[in-house]
């Protein structure tokens, strides 16, 4: 009988790729939701390619290493931003109606109620963790509420925390990748 042996895991961390994916696009769209310029193709590029695509990517590998909080969390996201697009894009090619604002804030309501369940995974986990789930599903309930009230104030408010929320995900992907090159933590995650 021969012995079989483990292979090692020699895979590089997904999780920068997927966090990064995530903040980069999520402070994008958000500038946007805070006023500073206009919804155009450069948001949804990067919702496709990078906050799609590679929070995709990113998932999948989680997966291959056994971490199904990572696979939901960059597969979900993932699809958010794809799915997203979509909903902007769709409509203007003849492929469905546009969604009307209640549609919407049923949409982000969604999306809200997956991150806080995915928050309470985080709360064995590093501090910045905590921060990047907790402050996305505050800023999906915002939005879900400006898109039911119609209120602009509140989207605005949404645009200013949903900056933040990508910040402390870029932030996380960051210390990943610097603490793991250098063999030391260069930026603390926190407890």
């Amino acid at each position: 009988m021969s012995e079989i042996k483990a292979l090692k895991n020699t895979f590089a961390n997904p999780a920068p790729l997927g966090l990064l994916g995530f903040a980069m696009t999520t402070i994008l769209l958000n500038i946007h939701n805070a006023g500073f310029y206009e919804l155009n193709a450069m948001i949804m590029t990067m919702g496709i390619f990078y906050g799609g695509i590679a929070q995709m990517i990113a998932g999948v590998l989680e997966a291959k290493k056994g971490n199904t909080f990572g696979m939901v969390a960059f597969t979900s996201y993932g699809a958010f931003w794809l799915s997203l697009v979509g909903i902007w894009v769709l409509p203007t090619l003849g492929l469905g109606a546009k969604p009307d604002s209640v549609a919407m804030g049923y949409y982000l309501l969604m999306w809200g109620l997956l991150t806080f369940g995915l928050f309470f995974g985080t709360l064995k986990g590093a501090l910045i963790g905590k921060l990047v789930f907790g402050s996305l599903t505050i800023l999906f309930l915002l939005l879900a509420t400006a898109n039911f009230t119609g209120n602009h104030e509140i989207h605005t408010i949404a645009g200013f925390e949903g900056i933040l929320c990508g910040f402390f995900a870029f932030y996380e992907a960051i210390a990943l990748v610097l603490n793991e090159k250098y063999g030391k933590i260069i930026l603390p995650l926190g407890k």
